[in-house]
C-alpha cells in the first residue's frame, strides 16, 4: 500500500534523479510530507522561477532531465516562463505541480488555474493525472518524452487529493525507466554528400546545440579534424569545437565574430549540426547564406525548411549519424581547402577581433577566465554581458557555457548557476549577470548561502538595462526611455545582508582598459575562494557590444562600431 506521493517521489528515484527544485503550498503539502525518507534531495528556493530555472541549470551541466515543483496556482504559472526557456532550449525538463481537488476542478477554486491547457504549447508533453493508479505510468513516461529525441519541457499535474489516495500499485523499478531510442536514421546519404563536398570550394561547418544533447561531441571534433573546413558555433555551441583549433570561427550570429559571420555569407556549402538557424544566427533570413546549399543535420524534423529550404535533410541523432559520416569519409576523395580556410580564419581576422580588448569588459572578462580551472561552468543571464561572455568564452569544455538562448529570459544566471553547481559540485562556477537581470531573482541569494553553493557571482552594472540602451543609442537617437537605473541598491551591501562576502571593482580612466591597476588580488580573492563571493563590476555606462547584427540586416551587414 502507497499514497499518490510516495509514488511520485519513487518514480523520481526510479527514474535516475535524486536532487529536485521547489517550493511548496497548500496542493503540494502531501507531496512535502512524504518527501523524508525518499531519498531525494529537495532545494528550497525562495521564488518557484527560481525553482524552475536551478532545475533547467541542472539539466543543462547534467544531461539529465531537472525537476522542479510548485503548488497550484500562482505557484504554477510562476514556472511558466523557466518551461517555455526550456522549450526554446531544447531542456529536458519535468515539471510537478499540485491541483486543487478533483471535485473542484472546474469551479474557479482557490487557487485553481488550468496549468495542462496552459503549458500544451510550451511542452512536449502536459498531463492531468485523474487517478492515483495513474501515477507510476504517467511518469515514466513524462521522464521518457523529456528526455527522447529532441529534449524539452513536461508537466504533470496532480490533484492534491490524488497525492494522498492510498493504492496497491507498486512503485517504479529503475530497470522501468530505460528511455527509448531515437528513431533509426534513414540510409545515410552519403554518395550525395560526397558530391556536394567535391562540388564546395568555400564550405562551412555551423555547430550547434544539437551536437552536445546528442552526445556527440568528440564525434563530431574528429569530423572537424577530418574535414579542416571553417567552422562556427551558435552561442549554445560554444566549447564544442576547441578554441585552438585551426578552423575555428569562433560564435556566429548578431554578436558574433566578424570572421564567422563574413563565411557564413561567402559560403557555397552550410553544413548544420544540430543547429535551429533562428534569427539571430541567421539575420534577415532572405540573405542569409545568399549562395549557400544547406545540409541540414536534425533530430527533429519540425526544424528544418523554417528558414531556408535544405538541399539535402538528414533526420536522426547526431551520436549515430556523425559516427557514419567519419566511416564514409575516406572514400569521399575530399578537396583541399586550406586555402579558403586560411582565408576565412586567418589573423587579419583574428586581428579584429583582438582589438576588441579594449573594452574593460571583455579584459575583465578574458583575466577571470584565466582564472578558471579545467573543472568550470560559466553561467550567464541576458543581455550585454551575455555576449561579451560569450564572445571571449574559450574552451573546449563543452557544457561549459551556459545561457538562455531563445527565450532570452532575464533573472535565468543566479538560480541557474544554483542547479549547476547543485550537479556538479566540485566544479568552479562562474554566474555573470548584470545589473538588471541580477535583480530579477536576487532571493536566490538565499538559497545560495543556505545550500553554503561555493558561486562566484560577477554582476556587471552599468546603471542600464544595456542591451535595451543600446539599442535605443543606435537606433533611436539615444532616447533612454525607461532603461536608467542609476537608483541600483548598493550590491556589495545586499549580498553581505544575506551573508555572502562582496567586494566592488571600480573603474581608473587612466589605466589601461580602464580597470584599476591593483585588481589581480581582488580578482584571485574572488575567483579562488572556497566559499560564496559577489564581485561587482562598474561597467561604462555607455560601453556597447560589437560586432552586431542589425534587426533585419544581413550578417555581411554587421556594425562594428558606433556609427
Amino acid at each position: 500500500m502507497a499514497k499518490g506521493a510516495d509514488l511520485v517521489w519513487a518514480s523520481v528515484r526510479a527514474a535516475g534523479v535524486d536532487t529536485v527544485f521547489g517550493y511548496p503550498g497548500g496542493a503540494v503539502i502531501p507531496l512535502y510530507d512524504a518527501l523524508e525518507g525518499s531519498g531525494v534531495r529537495h532545494i528550497l528556493t525562495r521564488h518557484e522561477q527560481g525553482a524552475v530555472f536551478a532545475a533547467e541549470g541542472w539539466a543543462r551541466a547534467s544531461g539529465r532531465a531537472g525537476v522542479a515543483i510548485a503548488t497550484s496556482g500562482p505557484g504554477a504559472t510562476n514556472l511558466v516562463t523557466g518551461i517555455a526557456d526550456a522549450k526554446m532550449d531544447s531542456v529536458p525538463l519535468v515539471c510537478i505541480t499540485g491541483q486543487v481537488r478533483s471535485n473542484l476542478i472546474g469551479t474557479d477554486a482557490f487557487q485553481e488555474i488550468d496549468v495542462f491547457g496552459m503549458t500544451l504549447p510550451l511542452t512536449k508533453w502536459s498531463c492531468l493525472v485523474r487517478r492515483v493508479e495513474e501515477i507510476p505510468s504517467v511518469m515514466r513516461r513524462a521522464f521518457e518524452i523529456a528526455q527522447s529525441g529532441r529534449p524539452g519541457p513536461v508537466l504533470v499535474d496532480i490533484p492534491v487529493d490524488i497525492l494522498k489516495a492510498i493504492t496497491t500499485a507498486e512503485p517504479p523499478t529503475p530497470d522501468q525507466f530505460v528511455m527509448r531510442p531515437s528513431p533509426a536514421a534513414a540510409a545515410f546519404p552519403a554518395v550525395a554528400l560526397a558530391a556536394l563536398l567535391r562540388e564546395a570550394k568555400k564550405p562551412v561547418v555551423l555547430v550547434g546545440a544539437g551536437v552536445k544533447l546528442a552526445g556527440a561531441e568528440a564525434a563530431a571534433r574528429r569530423l572537424l579534424d577530418k574535414l579542416q573546413m571553417p567552422a562556427g558555433m551558435t552561442v549554445h555551441g560554444l566549447g564544442a569545437i576547441p578554441p585552438d583549433a585551426a578552423y575555428n570561427l569562433g560564435m556566429v550570429g548578431m554578436h558574433g565574430t566578424r570572421a564567422a559571420n563574413t563565411a557564413l555569407h561567402e559560403t557555397d556549402l552550410l553544413l548544420v549540426l544540430g543547429a535551429r538557424l533562428d534569427d539571430r544566427v541567421t539575420g534577415d533570413p532572405e540573405r542569409f547564406a545568399p549562395a549557400a546549399r544547406i545540409v541540414h543535420f536534425e533530430i527533429d524534423a519540425a526544424q528544418l525548411d523554417r528558414v531556408r529550404p535544405a538541399h539535402l535533410a538528414i533526420v536522426g541523432d547526431l551520436a549515430e549519424l556523425l559516427p557514419r559520416w567519419l566511416q564514409v569519409l575516406d572514400e569521399a576523395g575530399l578537396p583541399d581547402w586550406s586555402e579558403w580556410r586560411e582565408l576565412a580564419c586567418g589573423p587579419e581576422r583574428a586581428e579584429m577581433e583582438a582589438s576588441a580588448k579594449a573594452v574593460p569588459a571583455l579584459q575583465l572578462l578574458d583575466e577571470l577566465y584565466a582564472l578558471l580551472p579545467p573543472e568550470h561552468h560559466v553561467v550567464a543571464d541576458v543581455g550585454q554581458h551575455q555576449m561579451w561572455a560569450a564572445q571571449r568564452y574559450r574552451t573546449a569544455h563543452s557544457r561549459g557555457f551556459i545561457n538562455s538562448g531563445g527565450l532570452g529570459s532575464m533573472g535565468f544566471a543566479l538560480p541557474a548557476a544554483i542547479g549547476v553547481q547543485v550537479a556538479h559540485p566540485a566544479s568552479r562556477v562562474l554566474c555573470i549577470s548584470g545589473d538588471g537581470g541580477f535583480q530579477m531573482n536576487i532571493q536566490e541569494l538565499a538559497t545560495v548561502r543556505r545550500c553554503g553553493l561555493p558561486l562566484k557571482l560577477l554582476v556587471v552594472d552599468n546603471k542600464y538595462l544595456g542591451m535595451v540602451r543600446q539599442w535605443q543609442q543606435l537606433f533611436y537617437d539615444r532616447n533612454y526611455a525607461e532603461t536608467d537605473l542609476s537608483d541600483n541598491p548598493d550590491f556589495v551591501t545586499v549580498a553581505r545582508a544575506y551573508g555572502i562576502e562582496a567586494e566592488r571593482l571600480g573603474l581608473d580612466p587612466s589605466a589601461p582598459h580602464g580597470l584599476p591597476r591593483r585588481r589581480g588580488d581582488v580578482l584571485k580573492r574572488f575567483m579562488e575562494s572556497d566559499e560564496a563571493r559577489l564581485l561587482v563590476f562598474e561597467c561604462p555606462p555607455e560601453a556597447n557590444v560589437f560586432p552586431m547584427v542589425p534587426s533585419g540586416a544581413a550578417l555581411s551587414e554587421m556594425l562594428l562600431q558606433e556609427k
